[in-house]
């Protein structure tokens, strides 16, 4: 039974603070003053609201926060109870004071321009929840519970493929596709399936460090290919085909670069393919953000082109769904690496979530996917908007900023060689926080940033921004 426990709590809208953090920090506050003791339950959400009379949706984002940062856990049909194991905080010198907002406790930031995350806020949840309790009610729990086939559930598989064949114009089968815990985690099995000691693979220079580090791994050695307004530079990619003899693949983003968001232009993307087929090397195509793009046309992979005879294509559906959850899946038509990947995969993770790749698959089958994409790329593209128009207002003079075509993030070019550290280090001391550019470059820090706007309100885009550019 839970017990009925009345919060005092006095809402300041004058404060600047958001209710449902407010409605957190006095939760923390009792935790830490002892009135709320390890294991013991929190009212419903329901009946909390109507103590603190608020919205039912406000508590439970403040109770959703409170979990994510350790100080509640949740027990199927039981209810939330206080974490026996609570996080590390400081000491609190008075009751009355007010402790830093959700985002400064999880990142240490009150604004944190991270590298392009969707907002978790607007992601299907309570849809995704209700199907995955249904997939149990649709299933024989002897199904549910064996094990599943490594390469992902079947059905979801031959979704992928039709969404890829369909919407990208590729042409790749159920066979093709391996589905992932995340991209990452494609990485990883590429890598490890694909690479050997010796190889080398060509990658863009600024770009994805996680995955560059899959490559070492693997004992590869790295090859930076150099990016401007049109993509990476095939002059680049040629002179390395010359010099070594073991390029074994080349990792890029062709649909929107990173960091840079640019998109490789056509006549490189038909050269590239080219030369993949004259001299035998993988395409290792990750299309991250596939979904988020606002122009007229849409671009296709080059995992779409029927001459490219050798490539990997990565992608993930956690930007569409949800940050939190890990679906990834990779294709190709290499029988020979889809087979190695399985092997692998089935040593270090036997299958993947299966109840969570049904119940995904129901919510694309039902149109949920469908709305919700359309929901986010108006939300997205108006949030882009005015991230560009708070550009316009405060670096018009100071830097370059092109507006992307989709993606959640700006690339910014001081005019001015930057001093990134020190201007990290001055924007940390007011709560904001950056990207610095030796998070994406190979030798030599690139002069410009990576500014993600989807995660951010629009007034911590403002703020925050005109931050940056009494920096610069």
């Amino acid at each position: 039974m839970l017990r009925p426990w009345n919060i005092e709590l006095h809402l300041d809208e004058r404060s600047g603070k958001a209710i449902y953090l407010q409605i957190a920090d006095a939760i923390i506050k009792d935790i830490h003053w002892g009135r709320l003791k390890g294991g013991e339950a929190l009212p419903g959400s329901r009946q909390l609201a109507q103590l603190l009379q608020v919205n039912r949706n406000t508590v439970v984002e403040a109770l959703h926060v409170l979990l994510i940062e350790g100080w509640l856990v949740s027990k199927e049909r039981k209810g939330t109870f206080v974490a026996d194991q609570l996080p590390r905080f400081k000491k609190i010198k008075s009751p009355g004071r007010v402790r830093a907002t959700q985002e400064r406790r999880v990142t240490g930031y009150s604004i944190y321009f991270d590298d392009g995350h969707p907002n978790g806020k607007i992601a299907p949840i309570a849809e995704l929840a209700r199907s995955y309790r249904q997939v149990f009610h649709q299933k024989a729990k002897w199904q549910m519970m064996s094990y599943g086939n490594v390469y992902g559930d079947p059905a979801f598989r031959a979704e992928i493929a039709q969404m890829l064949n369909h919407q990208r114009r590729m042409q790749v089968a159920e066979d093709h596709i391996c589905v992932t815990r995340g991209s990452q985690m494609a990485m990883y099995l590429i890598a490890q399936c694909l690479l050997s000691a010796g190889d080398h693979v060509m990658i863009e220079n600024p770009g994805y460090k996680p995955a560059w580090q899959a490559w070492e791994h693997a004992g590869a050695t790295l090859l930076p290919v150099r990016v401007d307004e049109e993509g990476l530079l095939i002059e680049d990619v040629l002179a390395h085909l010359r010099s070594h003899k073991k390029v074994k693949a080349i990792y890029t983003t062709p649909h929107r670069q990173y960091p840079t968001t640019v998109t490789l232009s056509l006549q490189r993307r038909l050269e590239l393919i080219r030369l993949s087929n004259e001299y035998g090397f993988v395409i290792i195509e990750d299309d991250y953000d596939n979904e988020f793009h606002f122009g007229y046309r849409p671009v296709h992979p080059l995992s779409a082109f029927p001459e490219l005879k050798h490539f990997i294509y990565v992608g993930t559906l956690s930007k569409v769904v949800a940050p939190a959850l890990r679906i990834g899946y990779l294709a190709t038509k290499d029988a020979a690496l889809i087979e190695k990947i399985g092997t692998l995969r089935k040593i270090i993770d036997v299958q993947g979530d299966t109840i969570m790749e049904q119940a995904v698959l129901q919510l694309i089958r039902d149109g949920t996917i469908k709305r919700h994409i359309r929901k986010a790329f108006q939300y997205y593209r108006s949030k882009r908007d005015f991230t560009a128009s708070l550009l316009s207002e405060y670096l018009k003079n100071k830097a370059r900023y092109p507006v992307p075509e989709g993606g959640l993030a700006f690339w910014i070019l001081p005019h001015k060689k930057i001093n990134w550290m020190q201007v990290s280090k001055q924007l940390r001391s007011k709560g904001i926080g950056i990207t610095t550019p030796d998070s994406f470059s190979y030798d030599e820090p690139v002069n410009g940033i990576r500014l993600g706007y989807g995660a951010l309100s629009e007034e911590q885009l403002k703020d925050g921004i005109k931050a940056l550019a009494a920096f610069l």
